[in-house]
């Protein structure tokens, strides 16, 4: 016997044969000489097909053909390209709510796959009747191709090439000292004084008299590195990153250096030319031959003001603000060496007395203390130029810029160099807008620190360069 009739099968859904009680024989086979006994709760012959008054066909593989296919007059067409669907197995399921009368139950034409491999089902429905296209894998498009960007327009050259590199006169001087440079020397001699006395000190100490004066002689003769261009060429390179132009960059710096060079009468070759990597307008003259440009000045700015920036430079060489600037400092170098020792010495000095006691933190200051006064008393020639000396190289480096200016002023180049200074203060403007967008504030040198800047301010050069201007040149 089989289970009764469950209410909730009633609903729309696949309801399949209940299975044999155990211990009772199974129900034959469709399609087999037996007839299948009736559905539970249903009468033996097959009610009619849900909907209509047409009866259930019969199962396949009975004597009786099955109805056409719903909604056509002839028999479902096959699928396109495809095989007839298997059989189902195990037998094909029942129709929801079809007996098992007649000998067969209803049977429910197959639909194509909607993926290969896989048989799709409609529950609660009728199969649609249309039959569905072949499946397509679905087809990724190839992107477009990224287009190529445009190469950077190079710089304009707007530069008045009054001269196409033919000098028009010789100056006198291919380079020499004005009064910036005698002062840059000037205020160097105390702290070359200095370093003399240490390198005395410790050559003799260490080596004896007659070694010790040979040490001496030849750190005094190592100054005149400052015009071997093989040394000054290791020091541009290693010292302040410099290297030598591409091709392309020589190209573009060539011409406008031979122009500037030919209106101050000086030999292009006198100088040698090299490139620093940097984002920064910027340029640099070092030791006694050589003239660095960032890449940004010789790729971003026109020709004209690249000129500008060039004579500037021209300006410190031609002046001697560059190499004795640069001797100033190698001959002050051993005194600035000893004062950073006596300092680190100092303050390890300081942090152990504070480990023990507040009493012995004081003793060691007021020892500091009685030195400093002991040797400006003793020698204040010597202590009181060292101390002013900072503030008094910032002077005379505020000056050097200026008579620079007024160089390349003198060469035709003032209105390109007020360009350039107009794009220096807009950067500085740029950055002070930014830092108050963000609620910050830059702060500005004031009071001593402001007479330790190397460089007046961009108002006080454009300041300078008014009457140039104003005359047109």
């Amino acid at each position: 016997m089989s289970y009764p009739p469950d209410p909730a099968a009633q609903e729309p859904g696949p309801v399949y044969p209940d299975p044999p009680y155990p211990g009772t024989p199974a129900p034959p086979y469709p399609g087999s000489a037996v007839p299948s006994p009736p559905y539970p709760g249903s009468a033996a012959s097959a009610p009619p097909y849900p909907g209509s008054a047409v009866p259930a066909p019969p199962y396949p593989g009975s004597a009786v053909p099955s109805p056409p296919y719903p909604g056509s007059a002839a028999s479902p067409p096959p699928y396109p390209e495809t095989p007839a669907p298997p059989s189902y197995p195990g037998g094909a399921p029942q129709y929801p709510g079809a007996g098992a009368g007649a000998g067969a139950a209803p049977s429910y034409p197959a639909a194509p796959p909607a993926h290969p491999g896989v048989t799709p089902t409609y529950p609660n429905g009728p199969q649609p009747t249309a039959t569905a296209p072949p499946y397509v894998p679905p087809q990724t498009p190839p992107a477009a191709p990224t287009p190529a960007a445009p190469p950077e327009a190079p710089a304009p050259d707007d530069l008045d090439y009054r001269h196409a590199g033919s000098r028009i006169h010789v100056a006198a001087h291919q380079r020499g000292a004005d009064a910036t440079a005698i002062g840059q020397l000037a205020v160097q001699v105390p702290g070359f004084l200095v370093s003399l006395a240490v390198v005395a000190s410790f050559a003799v100490g260490i080596l004896g008299t007659a070694m010790g004066w040979l040490v001496i002689l030849a750190w005094l003769a190592s100054g005149a590195l400052v015009f071997h261009r093989p040394t000054e060429l290791a020091f541009a390179r290693h010292v302040m990153k410099l290297r030598a132009p591409l091709a392309e960059e020589r190209a573009r710096l060539e011409p406008v250096w031979r122009e500037v060079t030919a209106r101050a009468g000086i030999e292009a070759h006198t100088y040698e030319l090299m490139v620093e990597n940097s984002t920064d307008l910027n340029a640099v003259a070092a030791a006694g031959h050589v003239v660095g440009v960032t890449t940004y000045a010789l790729n971003e700015i026109p020709s004209s003001n690249l000129a500008a920036v060039l004579a500037h430079e021209l300006g410190h060489h031609t002046g001697g603000h560059a190499w004795t600037g640069l001797l100033g400092y190698w001959y002050s170098l051993p005194g600035r060496i000893a004062w950073a020792f006596m300092r680190g010495i100092a303050r390890i000095a300081i942090r152990v007395a504070s480990v023990f006691s507040l009493a012995a933190t004081g003793m060691v200051y007021l020892f500091i203390g009685m030195f400093v006064i002991g040797g400006f008393v003793a020698a204040w020639y010597i202590t009181v130029p060292l101390v002013a000396a900072p503030y008094l190289l910032a002077y005379v480096g505020r000056q050097g810029e200026l008579r620079a200016d007024r160089q390349a002023a003198d060469l035709g180049f003032a209105p390109h160099l007020a360009q350039v200074l107009h794009h220096f203060q807009a950067q500085e403007d740029a950055v002070k807008a930014q830092a108050a967008a963000q609620g910050r504030q830059l702060k500005e040198p004031g009071g001593l620190a402001k007479l330790l800047t190397t460089h007046p301010d961009n108002y006080t050069r454009l300041q300078a360069l008014e009457p140039y201007l104003q005359l047109g040149r």
